[in-house]
């Protein structure tokens, strides 16, 4: 089975190619890119893929509240045509969707199942709903991906490393940090996210399924976690998304379910505390 996989020097990207195992076709934005439906066809001819991966997409949360036209251009029309291309070609499409297609029910207290109806609060939740649902509508042959909270060895690119690299590096500078204790959600290891992906990938797997590590926390809750494994003594206080006042609102509760994947054989991730503790340790060995 031939793979290509678009967004492969992302984090989750290249965590993902070397557990897909076979003939791993990395695609980069020079290669294909979303938000030029020309390069969309031409790539897909060149390679003859049997799988096409889409790990890339538009992901400035705040940005896009004042960007909207740039995340749906990467997030929804470009994930279109990516679908229709596929179609066209044969190829099935596995893409990636976020948690943040939820958030408007702030009293819920049980994670999300993939049959919950969506309820994005913010620019960028609604591009990934709408990507998902273009997706869906344009070829049998997908899988959509929900996940949430990725962090990974490789960082985030054009964002600039992930949540915990900014904890560890603002703690070491002495900073105060301010981290919101009222959104809850999963964060989730790029490795352990590629490791079921792959495994969903390999079984045929068809549909919607959330993956993301085991359990829930608050981003606070998370920090505090961090400091306590790394050992790192930290200014760390809790507030509230009103207090830190970003500009795009964020889920209240975004928790997703990982039960379906039992249901096609394939393993759920490990609890987050012990993910974050694997990429702790991997990270230290690659220092």
């Amino acid at each position: 089975m031939k793979i290509a996989v678009l967004g492969s020097q992302g984090q989750l990207g290249r965590d993902l190619c070397p557990r897909l195992g076979g003939d791993v076709v990395p695609l980069t934005r020079a290669d294909l890119d979303l938000t030029r439906p020309d390069t969309i066809a031409p790539a897909l001819a060149a390679h003859h893929a049997d799988v096409l991966v889409n790990c890339a997409a538009y992901n400035f949360v705040d940005k896009a509240e004042t960007e909207p036209d740039a995340a749906m251009a990467a997030n929804a029309w470009g994930v279109r045509d990516l679908a229709r291309a596929c179609k066209a070609a044969g190829c099935k499409l596995v893409h990636f969707s976020s948690d943040y297609v939820f958030g408007l029910d702030a009293a819920r207290t049980e994670p999300f199942a993939e049959d919950d109806p969506p309820g994005p609060v913010s620019a960028y939740g609604l591009s990934k709903l709408a990507g998902e649902y273009l997706v869906r509508a344009a070829l049998a042959d997908h899988l959509v991906i929900r996940t949430c909270g990725l962090y990974g060895v490789w960082g985030t690119g054009g964002k600039g490393g992930n949540f915990v690299e900014t904890m560890l590096r603002v703690a070491a500078q002495g900073k105060l940090l301010r981290v919101v204790a009222d959104q809850r959600c999963t964060p989730s290891y790029t490795a352990d996210v590629a490791d079921a992906a792959a495994a969903l990938i390999r079984c045929g797997a068809r549909g919607l399924f959330h993956v993301t590590s085991g359990g829930s926390c608050s981003w606070y809750e998370f920090a505090a976690e961090i400091f306590r494994q790394a050992g790192v003594t930290a200014d760390l206080s809790p507030t509230t998304s009103e207090q830190f006042g970003a500009p795009a609102r964020r889920p209240p509760f975004s928790v997703l379910s990982n039960a379906k994947l039992a249901g096609v054989g394939v393993k759920a991730p490990r609890p987050w505390r012990e993910a974050l503790a694997a990429y702790l340790a991997e990270r230290h060995a690659r220092r």
